[in-house]
């Protein structure tokens, strides 16, 4: 499999991770305050945006999206570079932390760490919610991204301030959650919570909007019982996707995260 990917910028490399349901396109906010400084690859994951489908075959999907990751990561001759990711992205970053291809890891509202046997329940509900409203939205997506209301009806959920995400960018999401509904079954249908170990030499920041209604930031109590060794910041003005709600503050955080362990 070749995963579709971008790469912009100079300096240390830092690879960007979306979320199930998402695209590449959606670090688009804090790309140009992150290629001043970081040689940065965005990719699609298998399943999603311009990447070939998700096979997983019955096989853990998380742990088969992160092969595929490392199979990119070495084909650009890549090694271990800085990964950053958001929600399942997140997940995939620590894992590539904890599995030795990664520098540091940086993960925004990491999948992983429910504080609540329903969690997973409510989380797979709002997904299968999202694809079927995208299909059946999908006249009136042009007309509901052009306003604010409209894309707080769309995305409201996931953005603390669906205001300041585009029409076009609404639309484009829109399109490629319709198309995600094969890997999303996959990675809900094989996902476990996260307990692997990340080596003490591997700097791990973690980052959880405050706003975030589809992960709660409960969840961050959770992480840091797990990865006691990590960094933990709170991102108090934004919802799940950060990305949008703060390019400031996350693309701070992204770069202080995967400048750590040069700093060490």
């Amino acid at each position: 499999m070749s995963l579709a990917y971008e790469r912009a910028g100079s300096g240390p490399p830092l690879v960007l991770i979306h979320g199930l349901g998402h695209h590449r396109q959606g670090w688009g906010a804090v790309l140009d305050r992150l290629t001043p400084h970081r040689d940065v690859i965005t990719l699609d994951l298998p399943g999603h945006g311009e990447s070939p489908p998700l096979h997983a075959d019955g096989q853990n999907a998380v742990a088969v999206m992160a092969q595929e990751i490392t199979g990119l990561l070495k084909s650009l001759d890549l090694d271990r570079p800085h990964v950053a990711g958001n929600s399942l992205g997140g997940a995939l970053a620590l894992v590539l932390a904890a599995t030795g291809q990664a520098a540091s890891a940086t993960a925004l509202n990491p999948a992983g760490f429910p504080n609540h046997r329903y969690q997973m329940t409510y989380a797979r509900a709002f997904f299968e919610t999202a694809v079927w409203s995208a299909h059946v939205l999908r006249p009136a997506v042009p007309a509901l991204s052009r306003s604010t209301i409209g894309r707080a009806l769309l995305f409201g959920v996931v953005v603390a301030k669906p205001g300041r995400l585009s029409a076009e960018q609404a639309r484009d999401d829109m399109a490629g959650i319709a198309e995600t509904k094969d890997a999303m079954r996959a990675v809900f249908g094989t996902f476990e919570p996260f307990t692997l170990t990340i080596p003490d030499d591997v700097p791990v920041t973690i980052a959880w909007g405050a706003k975030d209604r589809l992960l709660s930031p409960a969840n961050a109590r959770v992480a840091r019982q797990r990865l006691p060794q990590a960094r933990f910041i709170r991102l108090s003005s934004c919802g799940h996707v950060p990305m949008t709600d703060d390019p400031d503050l996350v693309a701070k955080v992204l770069l202080k995260g995967s400048s750590i362990a040069s700093m060490a």
